[in-house]
């Protein structure tokens, strides 16, 4: 059986071809001839489908293990369309720790269109169940929250929601399905912004999905098509090529991120190291239990004679932007993100720092942090 290395950089092929090329073809065509006789043919109009497209949706359906895959413009896109196979009435389960898009998605656009949302801490199980009511369709939550990483158990929420007749959608962004693969735990739909560690160039927006039964999958493909919030052909040869070099790449940015943690767990200027790999981290003993790496992102907490702006503004190797999981490292403020509403039960203070590890040479990280630190201590 081909292993998983092998299927990142030779995907499921599709035979459209004539001129033998290594490299899957760009198909920069919004239209297809049909058939002599008027008939359509299996590509016609590209928001229907591309060769191009089809080739990414199969790639990532067979890295997570299954039924179809879908490319959609954005993450936020794709996570609009899974959400809107649910009928008017539909409950969700959420973590309550999740994207400031997908949070800003739910709670100012579908919370006003007929769908309703319970918050929990879903690493309690208990709290989880409660929360279930005759209405609720789904349980919704990351594996690694963001940013402070809390660890969710796939397997045991699948399990439950099984038990209930509920649907699991896991964002599965920060693992990718290198380090975790959602849908062999028990979930029905695995979603990811391509735009991070599947792209991983930081030069394209981009949102996949992966259903595990053809029932889904089917529901899926109609909204793709009607919707048509779909990824360009150029971007998705983009995402393909990224996927080639994931292992590589998660990597050198996993290792980096390990020596990083164990470095600023032990300087005085921090307060606390908020990453998966360390054993001290709460939630080390199920993310070994449930994926094969911790990824190469974490969060920091400042001490309290350490000024957060200057910090990340005092960096020279990091850059502060917003984003993660591309090949050059940055830094960002969370809690300014936050709408003021939220920070009070967000767990964020103004000194927390998410930090996202690139392939940058490890020392010269840790020698950057070290002098951005010594650099915004307060006078």
């Amino acid at each position: 059986m081909t292993q998983f290395n092998t299927k990142l950089v030779h995907g499921p092929q599709l035979q459209t071809d004539q001129a033998g090329a290594i490299v899957p073809p760009l198909y920069q065509s919004a239209m297809f001839r049909f058939a002599p006789d008027g008939q359509e043919t299996h590509w016609d109009y590209a928001r229907s489908g591309n060769p191009t497209r089809e080739y990414l949706e199969r790639q990532i359906a067979t890295l997570e293990n299954g039924d179809a895959g879908f490319a959609f413009s954005s993450g936020v896109a794709a996570i609009t369309t899974v959400l809107a196979i649910f009928p008017n009435g539909s409950h969700f389960i959420i973590g309550d720790s999740l994207y400031s898009g997908t949070d800003r998605l739910i709670n100012q656009y579908f919370s006003r269109h007929g769908l309703t949302f319970t918050a929990v801490d879903t690493r309690d199980l208990a709290a989880v169940e409660a929360a279930i009511r005759p209405e609720t369709k789904a349980i919704f939550f990351e594996t690694f929250s963001n940013p402070l990483l809390k660890v969710s158990s796939v397997k045991a929420i699948s399990a439950l929601a099984k038990a209930h007749h509920l649907i699991t959608i896991v964002d599965n962004t920060f693992l990718t399905p290198y380090y975790q693969r959602p849908l062999d735990l028990g979930a029905d739909i695995v979603l990811h912004s391509a735009t991070k560690y599947l792209g991983g160039h930081g030069d394209l927006i981009a949102g996949l999905v992966v259903s595990a039964r053809p029932d889904l999958s089917e529901k899926l493909a109609f909204l793709q098509n009607t919707i048509g919030a779909i990824l360009s052909p150029l971007d998705c040869s983009l995402v393909s090529r990224g996927i080639a070099t994931l292992a590589v790449r998660l990597d050198r940015e996993t290792a980096n991120a390990q020596a990083v943690a164990e470095f600023l767990n032990q300087h005085p200027d921090v307060s606390h190291v908020y990453y998966p790999g360390l054993p001290s981290d709460p939630g080390y003993a199920l993310a070994q239990q449930e994926t094969t790496g911790a990824s190469g992102l974490l969060s920091i907490k400042l001490a309290d004679n350490i000024d957060p702006l200057k910090f990340v503004n005092s960096t020279k190797v990091f850059d502060f932007a917003d984003s993660l999981g591309t090949v050059s490292s940055l830094v960002k403020l969370p809690w300014f993100k936050l709408p003021e509403e939220k920070r009070a039960g967000s767990g964020l203070t103004p000194q927390h720092v998410r930090v996202a590890i690139g392939l940058e040479d490890q020392q010269d990280l840790i020698d950057d942090l070290a002098q951005a630190l010594a650099a915004a201590e307060k006078k």
